[in-house]
């Protein structure tokens, strides 16, 4: 591909890395890029947007990967969309991201931006967990459940979907809070507004995980806390096609499930 873009679209300068490679991470956070183009599923997009968030650069999704919900350009028809990218004949569409934070009493344990959710949950004992949710610094209500999803309008098609949670169009500011399979607690999700922080106590000695769109998990004891708040900066994705591409996937994917 990179001889292609270089020879036949007259690119002057192409990187071609992976997303792991540190260089290129450090040449992304310096705005070195006009665009990213990412190849693989939605992992590898969720990756690219919270790397190019805070340097504004926008990232085009190329789906080569099973779902690859987050992309509209597929892996066998990217071709008739690089001249439209290059005339700039594309919309950007911004994405809110949240900024999750892991405390163990007032020290600050990690920190993780957020494109998708933020999952605090049961570990391998199969009991439900005890979790208190504040929004603001005022008592939500008390969970017991296997889990508490924090979700942004991306993330309500992720995992909150699979929880019953309802779908936001990915234009919405907003923060979804849900549980996961809860017990003889508040069952409902609840939507917060876009300056809320959400903030998520362990209250059980059992095996509680925090993981931060799918990333490798953290263990997390009674007593910590995490808190998610929308982050300042935001995940630009390049689009070609009318606002309504985002029911069309929609529809097509919940009507045949293509990882199968």
């Amino acid at each position: 591909m990179q001889k292609l873009l270089t020879q036949k679209y007259g690119l002057t300068s192409v990187v071609c890395a992976h997303l792991y490679d540190d260089e290129m991470n450090v040449s992304i956070q310096n705005g070195e890029f006009d665009v990213l183009i990412s190849l693989g599923g939605d992992g590898t997009m969720l990756r690219a947007g919270r790397l190019c968030a805070p340097s504004d650069t926008p990232v085009l999704g190329i789906n080569l990967g099973h779902f690859g919900f987050l992309m509209e350009v597929q892996g066998d028809d990217w071709e008739k969309y690089l001249p439209l990218l290059l005339e700039g004949s594309y919309q950007v569409e911004e994405r809110m991201m949240l900024l999750a934070e892991h405390y163990r009493g007032n020290q600050l344990i990690g920190t993780w931006p957020v494109l998708n959710e933020v999952v605090v949950c049961r570990g391998q004992d199969i009991r439900p967990i005890r979790l208190d949710a504040y929004v603001d610094d005022q008592p939500l209500t008390t969970y017991i459940a296997d889990g508490l999803i924090a979700a942004t309008p991306t993330g309500s098609t992720a995992y909150a979907l699979a929880a019953g949670g309802p779908i936001m169009p990915p234009e919405l500011r907003n923060i979804l809070v849900i549980p996961v399979a809860p017990h003889l607690s508040v069952d409902r999700a609840v939507i917060l507004s876009e300056g809320a922080c959400i903030t998520i106590t362990v209250q059980s000695a059992y095996e509680t995980l925090l993981s931060a769109d799918g990333q490798p998990s953290i263990t997390m004891q009674k007593g910590d806390m995490v808190r998610a708040k929308t982050w300042n900066h935001n995940a630009s994705f390049i689009r070609f096609k009318d606002a309504g591409y985002f029911y069309r996937n929609l529809t097509m994917y919940m009507d045949q499930n293509p990882t199968v």
